[in-house]
């Protein structure tokens, strides 16, 4: 992530048990927030019209909308997160914040036609209503926006401007929703409204943010573009970890236990309700991740590197190297322990829990939650070995392993449409298992010869890759030029004149 750890050394730096709590808690702001928001609203959204007697189809119609828009929107955005990351961490590494802000006008020009026009589809196809799709396509644009606004959030400093966001969008939504329910009566549209309204506000908290912390000067808007160019593992990498962690969830709305809701809107309630409690189980390595890895190991990480760069000898590198492994191992050992427990208390404590709240919990769904909060949890060990392969540049052994990922659960889950429905669930665990083994080995064997990888395995000379998202980055970046603001060209041309005549 792009500069979250450097700032939040300084908070961990923080003495006393509130201190360190501040510290957990934006971390796991920045790194879950939204996806939180989305639980919170599949959950609000679904007590509030309850509460307020929607009928159960609609219900169903609602959740199924609000789920549709989550997963079109992390697949779209997947596709090009990485990338972005990289651009951006690359061009603060360069000390070239101007560019930065500037190519999320870029990203968003590309991901929201591409988004609505997919979405847009499956509504036409639907016939949910020209109001419906409407605010279901207002929903998916804030949703692409706000998560790729969560790859420059990371560098900001701004945490509790960052919360205040959240909570306010929260209040804002779910308050208003159940206001409005209260005196005008439920309806999904009234519904989609507010939850349109929640993701407005924290769409509009974002671009402040944004726009208060980087200079909005630069105009390469698609300069990101030549990233893909240079780094394609990485677009690689995001489609593929999208891939592997929801398409258990599409497969599972087409099996026995899947229910026809209306055109192109599917689900489970048994299969979808335990993943995604099980899924929350993967914030904690992920928060834990941001806040002890990158805290602690990159010191280590930086100093190894620096001293190649001509600063140190042979037994300084040698020394330094032990460090960093004896570090890392820690941390991931340290970080795998914190998955485990948090595992263990979902299936012991959570389930007692789940069973208890009025969720419709049966033998089937309680099967399905166990099997699916053990896979989520191997899931999240394998991806912060992943991430830390990501760290050493090891982009290619890091798109094998998403590919993986992706390929056994799929297929894995495919195959288990012909099966018993109480072994749903298993292929994504076989997947994440496959994932974690494929990781540790490509993380193992990268250590053993970490010289080698630094020394004789990179290019003798760096050679540019320009190809057809370079080309087409360089075109659109010239058109908008061309067509923004001829006024203000006029100016700059009328002023280069006036120095000419000068001289």
């Amino acid at each position: 992530m792009a500069g979250i750890g450097f700032e939040l050394k300084k908070l961990f730096k923080a003495t006393g048990v509130l201190g360190v709590l501040r510290a957990y808690g934006y971390t796991g702001m920045i790194t879950a927030g939204p996806m939180l928001l989305g639980i919170f609203y599949l959950m609000g959204i679904g007590i509030i019209s309850n509460y307020f007697g929607l009928d159960e189809l609609s219900r169903q119609l609602l959740t199924s909308m609000i789920t549709y828009n989550l997963l079109i929107s992390l697949l779209v955005t997947g596709v090009l997160g990485m990338v972005v990351t990289r651009y951006i961490s690359d061009m603060l590494y360069q000390e070239r914040e101007d560019e930065v802000v500037g190519s999320l006008s870029g990203v968003l020009f590309i991901i929201l036609p591409i988004g609505c026009l997919i979405y847009g589809i499956i509504q036409i196809t639907t016939g949910v209503g020209l109001v419906r799709m409407l605010l279901n396509l207002v929903m998916l644009a804030e949703l692409l926006s706000v998560w790729m606004m969560m790859n420059y959030l990371t560098a900001i400093k701004n945490y509790k401007g960052i919360l205040i966001g959240y909570v306010v969008s929260i209040i804002v939504s779910l308050g208003g929703a159940y206001m409005a329910c209260l005196l005008i009566g439920v309806s999904i549209e009234l519904l989609l409204v507010f939850v349109c309204i929640g993701y407005g506000v924290m769409m509009c908290v974002d671009v402040y943010l944004l726009y208060q912390y980087f200079p909005a000067k630069g105009k390469a808007y698609f300069d990101f573009l030549h990233w893909i160019d240079e780094y394609k593992s990485l677009v690689v990498i995001g489609l593929f970890s999208s891939i592997g962690l929801y398409s258990h969830l599409v497969i599972a709305w087409f099996s026995k236990i899947g229910i026809h809701i209306q055109g192109q809107y599917y689900g489970a309630p048994q299969h979808d309700i335990p993943a995604l409690f099980a899924f929350m189980t993967i914030l904690i390595t992920n928060i834990n991740f941001v806040a002890s890895v990158e805290v602690h190991f990159y010191p280590k990480y930086r100093k190894y590197y620096d001293l190649f760069n001509g600063k140190g000898s042979i037994g300084e590198i040698q020394v330094a190297e032990k460090e960093m492994k004896e570090v890392l191992l820690h941390e991931l050992v340290y970080t795998a322990r914190r998955q485990f427990y948090a595992t263990a208390l979902m299936l012991s404590v959570g389930m007692t829990l789940l069973n208890k709240l009025p969720l419709g919990f049966d033998d089937t769904m309680d099967g399905y939650f166990r099997i699916l909060c053990v896979g989520y949890g191997v899931y999240a060990i394998g991806n912060v070995i992943m991430l830390i392969l990501m760290y050493f540049t090891d982009y290619e052994g890091s798109a094998i392993a998403t590919i993986i990922f992706a390929g056994v659960t799929t297929i894995g889950s495919i195959m288990s449409l012909n099966f018993d429905v109480r072994y749903y669930g298993f292929a994504f665990a076989i997947g994440c298992m496959a994932y974690l083994i494929y990781c540790i080995l490509r993380l193992y064997d990268f250590l053993q010869n970490i010289p080698y990888h630094i020394l004789a395995s990179q290019p003798m000379v760096r050679k540019e890759t320009r190809s057809v998202f370079t080309f087409l980055g360089e075109d659109l970046n010239r058109f908008f030029e061309k067509h923004e603001a001829p006024g203000k060209a006029k100016v700059v041309l009328d002023d280069n004149k006036q120095e000419a005549k000068g001289l």
